[in-house]
């Protein structure tokens, strides 16, 4: 059974810098997919989920939504089957729940359709 857990959320300030981590277990071939954060700002519908940043399978390749390009960044270590998203200079707008997501396929996959295995997200509130 494959399980994806997400860690590092809180409540911090703007400006402040936070990362987050997934950890997946139960999937043998995590080196082999692409691994992805999504967010979701609460009171949306759950068709608003925003893809924050992708990543494939070696780490050399990845996708950012243009409102966090220069700030976010995420990395993945396979020994560990863990994918990171280090947000820096954090604002107000990008409070939400992340959830982090393993893609049935390689590459930068932007939509849901393509993650099969989902956490169930880490909430990051940024106050002004």
């Amino acid at each position: 059974q494959v399980q994806v857990e997400e860690s590092g959320g809180g409540l911090v300030q703007a400006g402040d810098s936070v990362m987050l981590s997934c950890v997946v277990s139960g999937r043998r071939t995590f080196d082999k997919y692409a691994m992805g954060w999504f967010r979701q700002v609460p009171g949306k519908e759950r068709e608003e989920r925003e893809c924050v940043a992708t990543i494939n399978y070696s780490g050399d390749t990845t996708y950012y939504t243009d409102s966090v390009k220069g700030r976010f960044t995420i990395t993945r270590d396979n020994a560990k089957n863990t994918v990171y998203l280090q947000m820096n200079n954090l604002k107000p707008e990008d409070t939400a729940v992340y959830y982090c997501a393993t893609a049935r396929y390689d590459g930068v996959p932007r939509e849901e359709i393509y993650y099969d295995y989902w956490g169930q997200g880490t909430q990051v509130t940024v106050s002004s």
